[in-house]
């Protein structure tokens, strides 16, 4: 570290995607599975409180200045004042953990007339005996409410929202552990349950006729990395409604570059097979490779350039090696040549931004979003550009402790002997993985994501992982 001290430095700005967390689970609950989930949530989100509270009247009269996380059964939901919890908290979420088979298989207006109650609740899951224990669910229910509170009122990030489209909130149950194990902190998860809601959150309007020419103005389809979507949900309340056909062929032709999964086994489904990947729901063998593509289509994982009729020509971990292929394509040959043309495709797609917001390049991504450059001329922008880059990736210390880490060997010294609550936040909010991917070790970046936890167990993984990937490293010619 010593011989960067007098040297020019690049501040790190990792990529937070959740700048506000929750920090209190409130459970109101008859349920004691309900409340003995509370035991997996402390432990998978040692940050949290965990407050569990008797009656509704109580429930009704919490109030915290930080954000909140309530969550409720089918009993104490209908019981509890909503309207005085929200106005007393301004960062309180409210959860339905129903075990009510009717508003777990239906839409919301059905769920609603039937059970008023419902209409309370920002976002409802289906728990049961069996397949939705809430002990399996409850951290992904609580990070779905984060995810929530972030997109509408404090994240600033770009390009790192899920958008789910689906009716039945038992399918939420299944698919978002799932999910969340997947993209960790990467990107967040925006549920929505019929077409309407679909199209005011990517487009901030309530019918395709209203969307304004430029369309990326307003609502968060901007954002969006992925669209996960049914074929059959509701559709001005029509239930019969094919609107996944209608949401899927809307987003790809004004948002081409975002990779859409539809959920469904429905036949109607194969007609957009062209456009879109299908993952037949509740087809345990359609997960196998759901890992695969949205590592691949999203911009988390490989930075994977495709011909047109979608065989894989390149595979790029880093910016250091897109750099290589960018040098490859400078040469007076076909083959470069080619490879111009697929940058050049990229490019007005805008895949390079959304890969480098992904892998903490926000400044880059700007510059580069969208790139309307062709030829010879778009190459040497990207070069120039990755070239800048890469030189202040050396010089970009991350911080623990007030200390300056320059590479892995800083990292392991400092993991050894730093208090382990100096890094826990970092390993929460991502920013080890966020300053290990800028660096060039993508694999070992990958490792780091799903570790949480607290204390000197948290400390010792980091510190195994670390030395097991340097041994890699350093075996590599």
């Amino acid at each position: 570290m010593s011989n960067k001290q007098h040297i020019k430095k690049f501040d790190f700005e990792p990529r937070i995607i959740n700048p506000v967390k929750i920090k209190n689970a409130v459970f109101l609950s008859g349920n004691e599975q309900v409340r003995e989930a509370s035991a997996a949530l402390k432990e998978y989100m040692p940050w949290i409180d965990i407050i569990v509270l008797a009656d509704p009247i109580t429930a009704s009269e919490y109030k915290s200045d930080q954000a909140s996380v309530l969550l409720f059964d089918d009993t104490a939901l209908a019981f509890v004042d909503s309207q005085k919890i929200k106005s007393n908290n301004e960062d309180a979420v409210l959860v339905l953990l129903s075990s009510n088979e009717l508003i777990n298989k239906s839409s919301p207006s059905i769920a609603e007339k039937k059970y008023p109650y419902t209409s309370k609740a920002d976002l409802i899951f289906a728990i049961d005996n069996n397949e939705f224990l809430p002990e399996n669910i409850i951290t992904s229910v609580v990070r779905c409410a984060e995810d929530k509170l972030n997109i509408e009122k404090y994240s600033k990030e770009r390009r790192y929202i899920f958008l789910l489209v689906d009716d039945e909130p038992r399918w939420f149950s299944q698919f978002l552990p799932l999910l969340y194990k997947i993209i960790g902190q990467r990107a967040d998860v925006m549920m929505t349950r019929t077409y309407e809601q679909a199209l005011m959150f990517l487009f901030g309007v309530t019918s395709p006729s209203e969307i304004p020419e430029d369309h990326f103005s307003q609502g968060y389809g901007d954002d969006v990395v992925c669209l996960i979507t049914d074929i059959f949900f509701p559709k001005n309340n029509n239930l019969e409604s094919d609107a996944g056909r209608e949401l899927v062929k809307l987003v790809n032709d004004l948002y081409p570059r975002i990779p859409i999964i539809i959920a469904s086994k429905a036949k109607e489904a194969e007609d957009l097979r062209k456009i879109a990947y299908i993952m037949p729901k509740g087809d345990p063998g359609s997960l196998d490779t759901l890992s695969d593509y949205i590592n691949d289509f999203t911009g988390m994982g490989d930075f994977v350039i495709r011909g047109k009729a979608g065989k894989e020509h390149y595979r790029i971990k880093h910016i250091l090696e897109l750099h290589e292929i960018i040098l490859k394509a400078e040469k007076s040959t076909k083959k470069a040549e080619k490879l111009r043309q697929f940058l050049q495709m990229y490019g007005e797609r805008d895949y390079f931004s959304t890969w480098l917001y992904m892998h903490g390049f926000r400044k880059l991504g700007d510059e580069l979003r969208p790139r309307r450059d062709s030829g010879q001329r778009l190459v040497t922008v990207l070069k120039r550009y990755l070239k800048r880059e890469i030189l202040r990736m050396e010089f970009t210390p991350l911080i623990i402790d007030g200390r300056e880490i320059f590479d892995l060997y800083d990292l392991i010294k400092l993991l050894k002997s730093t208090e382990p609550e100096k890094i826990q936040h970092l390993s929460d909010n991502d920013a080890f993985s966020n300053w290990l991917d800028r660096k060039g070790y993508p694999e070992l970046a990958e490792e780091f994501r799903p570790v949480h936890g607290s204390g000197n167990k948290l400390r010792e993984t980091l510190v195994n992982i670390v030395e097991k990937w340097i041994t890699i490293y350093q075996a590599k010619p």
